[in-house]
């Protein structure tokens, strides 16, 4: 099928493919700051995620994002506060339809160096800002509760 221009995958209903975020939080009250990336390939703002290894707990996969995407080391909270969905675009067009499962992650520490450094910009931000930031609804809404 094709709209706008865009390949969409044609799938079952129900077919969603579930990933998991970190939503990197700083600092607390007047302070409380969220940690956001820039997506590769859109470079629009986002919070790090991806998929799920196999074997790997979806708290603990949203940490490694964290740390692969973001330069962040912190513990995620085992528990998701929040999903949102997404339109996850593969080469050649093709769209497939997301769950993120959304994970709240203190943060220890920002590193200067890390694996997607050089891929992608990170940014410090007052919530509202980075509801502001972010393209997809559900998210936004999520940040505007923090």
């Amino acid at each position: 099928m094709l709209e706008g221009g865009v390949v969409s995958a044609v799938r079952k209903p129900g077919d969603l493919r579930r990933q998991c975020a970190a939503l990197p939080l700083t600092g607390t009250g007047a302070a409380l700051r969220v940690v956001l990336v820039t997506s590769r390939e859109t470079r629009r703002w986002v919070i790090p995620k991806g998929w799920i290894e196999p074997g790997e707990l979806p708290h603990r996969s949203a940490a490694r994002e964290a740390f692969e995407e973001a330069g962040i080391l912190g513990e995620a909270d085992p528990d998701p506060i929040g999903r949102f969905g997404y339109q996850k675009r593969k080469p050649g067009g093709v769209l497939l339809p997301c769950e993120v499962l959304v994970y709240r992650l203190r943060v220890a520490r920002l590193l200067q160096d890390w694996p997607e450094r050089r891929e992608r910009e990170r940014r410090l931000v007052t919530p509202a800002t980075a509801a502001g930031l972010v393209a997809e609804p559900e998210l936004a809404a999520l940040l505007r509760t923090l």
